[in-house]
């Protein structure tokens, strides 16, 4: 990452939304126009990585969810108690600043997302992903979340590996 300090905490209203450009029109539209009602509404939380104290590098939001224990692979399934849902949470949107991309954010705030899933106080099994194309499958896939084996582009990561590290 460059020589600029970052610093991620929950989006608030004196954060700079305006000036977020990632590649993805409807994820830089979520930011600017939904997220805020969304957390009122406290369907989400939103978490940005500042820089400068004010600038948005990049930003996820996380929400409670569940799965059904039937999507996971047997060999997981097997070791889960017998409840029809799997308690999660979600990572809806991850996105990085344009001005930020090759420098390592996206793992960054991966791992910050992480962090704040392994120390809630809500019992999860998992954090879940819905990728949006084959490259965002693939960095998922790289930071070791597995695809569900009839949904490739819905992924998972036990959140006892995280803890485990």
């Amino acid at each position: 990452m460059s020589n600029a300090r970052l610093q991620v905490v929950r989006l608030d209203a004196a954060h700079d939304r305006a000036a977020f450009h990632c590649d993805s029109e409807p994820l830089n539209r979520y930011l600017r126009e939904q997220v805020t009602q969304d957390i009122r509404r406290h369907v989400t939380f939103c978490f940005v990585a500042l820089v400068d104290g004010n600038r948005i590098a990049g930003y996820y939001t996380l929400a409670s969810a569940s799965f059904l224990m039937t999507d996971l692979p047997v060999s997981i399934s097997k070791k889960l108690p017998r409840y029809p849902t799997v308690p999660a949470v979600r990572m809806g949107r991850l996105a990085i600043d344009n001005a930020f991309k090759g420098q390592g954010l996206g793992g960054a705030l991966l791992a910050d997302a992480l962090t704040c899933a392994t120390h809630s106080d809500i019992a999860s099994y998992a954090m879940i992903v819905d990728a949006k194309d084959t490259a965002a499958a693939a960095f998922y896939q790289h930071h070791g979340f597995i695809a569900f084996p009839d949904k490739q582009f819905t992924l998972f990561l036990p959140l006892a590996t995280v803890r485990s590290l």
